[in-house]
């Protein structure tokens, strides 16, 4: 198992070196290989930059990252810190859910990334909670993370709740860590889950195929589950609530492609990047007949370009008053446009004689 040295702090002064032995099974791999599957939580392309930069020595000396290894070597990876990053205040618009001396919790738009990472220095919560609040928020996460206590995806909207001292701050993340807050989800996926509501529990980890992205796998990773169902089915789509019991990176994105209902416009486990005008007529018309509407139907113009996943409800006990608290975001507006027709027509159909009712309603 590796070993760690000193942690780099978030001020970037001191660097962090892990220690490792390479496994007798590794025998024949490559380096890289080796150290992606030693180190599960740096990417490939992170640890392939260490060793072009001579930071990872191999008993005692740099190797290049296509050195075949033997079993039982002494790695030795030096992280250097990272660059520091440059936050300043936006005064960017957010939509206030609840608020108070403690804590803020908004309807996180989606597009927005929680905090700046290399490639997304501006345009974050961080940088809008930077104008409103200034120095009073919490910086016990760190001095590139103020305030935030977890994180949605760039593509993800709805509830996120950021703490505004540190008292807050420390009593949230325990709750986090001790699986008390309540994080619920809606989905459009693509088709309906099978069966339709249940209950998920598998282990989740890196994809051993392509380490950016996360996968089921049959050992290693950790334990993950969902309790979802099938809220509306429309045949090619379907609204799903997923109900997340354990936080995994991608957790109900992988969960639902897992049951073979991926989210609608996921880019990494889905089907497809936009869901267009001509999509929506050939569900609606396969929702109605059972068949698509046909290539006349054609219409490029884009209804969704983003993961349709949003973060409807959040619950958890408020640090400082012991008050349980809940809240929700409506579904937001292009969700909500993917469903309208499929729910004017579903309507339309129920008021309908039995025999005309489609065979793809719930």
């Amino acid at each position: 198992m590796p070993a760690n040295g000193n942690v780099a702090d978030d001020t970037g002064e001191t660097p962090e070196t892990i220690e490792c032995a390479v496994p007798p099974e590794h025998t024949g791999r490559r380096l890289d290989q080796s150290l992606a599957e030693l180190l599960p939580d740096r990417s490939r392309a992170f640890l392939q930059k260490l060793l072009e930069d001579g930071l990872v020595l191999m008993d005692g000396a740099p190797r290049k990252a296509s050195r075949k290894v033997k079993g039982g070597e002494r790695v030795l990876v030096r992280i250097p810190p990272p660059e520091p990053l440059s936050l300043e205040p936006e005064n960017l618009p957010l939509s206030v859910l609840h608020e108070d001396g403690d804590l803020i919790v908004i309807d996180k738009r989606p597009g927005m990334v929680a905090h700046p990472s290399p490639g997304h220095a501006d345009g974050t919560l961080v940088n809008a909670l930077l104008h409103h609040y200034g120095e009073s928020l919490s910086a016990i996460g760190g001095v590139l993370r103020p305030g935030i206590v977890h994180r949605l995806d760039k593509g993800t909207s709805g509830c996120l709740v950021a703490a505004k001292n540190d008292r807050a701050h420390s009593a949230l993340m325990r709750q986090f860590t001790s699986r008390e807050v309540e994080k619920t989800y809606l989905a459009i996926t693509e088709g309906a889950p099978r069966p339709l509501e249940g209950r998920v529990e598998v282990r989740i980890g890196r994809n051993p195929r392509d380490r950016r992205f996360h996968a089921v796998l049959p050992n290693g990773g950790r334990r993950s589950v969902t309790r979802y169902r099938t809220l509306e089915n429309y045949g090619a789509l379907a609204l799903v609530r997923c109900d997340l019991e354990t936080g995994r990176t991608h957790q109900a994105r992988v969960h639902l492609a897992h049951l073979g209902a991926p989210v609608l416009c996921d880019r990494d486990y889905g089907r497809r990047q936009v869901y267009t005008v001509a999509d929506a007529a050939d569900a609606l018309a396969l929702y109605r007949t059972g068949r698509p509407a046909g290539l006349h139907h054609r219409n490029p113009r884009p209804i969704l370009a983003r993961q349709a996943l949003h973060a409807w409800k959040l619950a958890f006990t408020h640090p400082a008053t012991g008050e349980r608290m809940a809240f929700t975001a409506p579904l937001p507006p292009d969700m909500a446009d993917v469903l309208i027709p499929l729910r004017k027509a579903r309507a339309e159909m129920d008021a309908a004689p039995r025999d005309d009712v489609g065979a793809f309603g719930v």
